[in-house]
């Protein structure tokens, strides 16, 4: 599947950003998919191939490129031992403000492309892109037609970059995909997020998965691939009904 190795100007410099686009002729609609904790790595690379398969180009943009240099990191190696403390370093140069402020000139580059179909366009972001992918979408919402989050952490909480203060501003249709037992989204945050999510009159579907927090990196440890394909194919109906996306 045809992939382009790009650098996107943002506001606080050089950005690299992978493109792929599905096989065929265009042009397709778009969507920005914001990584987890782990980078960009070989499995990273594997889901937007997978989602360009559905028939969109994929950006997959750096979004530690704040730090400088970094792994690629092995996850399942990363996770036997202190995580936050390799990871957190890398973490702390982002956040879903800093996302959202990149997204501008993610959009501003899918716009110089002749093989995009359409304005609005779809985010989708597992982990700590979950939040990014909800926050980008409640910043410009005349571009975003629809956006999800897998296992995201951190939706409804007090900080003043929290996912669900986006409510009032969204105007693309959710897919909330949770897992159970997950610390970092817990049942009553759920509920605040649901809550703000209806008040706005936002379109969502919120899923909780009978999986661990992960489920759908296929390099991590508790990958579920029974949970992921349904993941996938939850992600790929709203991209088909919102973005008329589809081989």
């Amino acid at each position: 599947m045809p992939t382009e190795l790009v650098t996107i100007r943002t506001r606080d410099g050089d950005c690299r950003a992978y493109v792929v686009t599905p096989d065929g002729p265009g042009p397709w609609p778009a969507v920005i998919f914001y990584m987890d904790a782990g980078g960009i790595r070989p499995a990273m690379r594997d889901m937007a191939e997978q989602l360009a398969a559905a028939g969109i180009v994929v950006l997959l943009p750096d979004l530690f490129y704040r730090y400088g240099p970094y792994g690629p990191f092995v996850p399942k190696e990363v996770f036997k031992g202190d995580f936050r403390a390799i990871l957190g370093p890398l973490m702390a140069t982002t956040g879903n403000d800093k996302a959202a402020a990149d997204t501008e000139a993610f959009l501003a580059y899918l716009d110089t492309r002749g093989d995009i179909a359409g304005r609005g366009i779809g985010a989708v972001g597992f982990c700590m892109g979950g939040g990014m992918a909800l926050a980008s979408a409640g910043t410009y919402p005349d571009r975003f037609a629809a956006a999800a989050s897998f296992h995201g952490g951190n939706l409804a909480t007090d900080a003043p970059t929290s996912p669900h203060l986006f409510a009032p501003k969204l105007k693309a249709e959710l897919y909330i995909g949770a897992a159970e037992n997950d610390g970092s989204y817990p049942p009553a945050m759920a509920e605040r997020l649901e809550k703000a999510l209806t008040e706005a009159g936002v379109r969502f579907t919120a899923e909780t998965y009978p999986a661990a927090h992960g489920w759908m990196m296929p390099d991590f440890p508790v990958y579920d691939p029974v949970a992921a394909e349904r993941g996938w194919g939850a992600l790929r109906d709203l991209f088909r009904r919102t973005l008329r996306a589809g081989p």
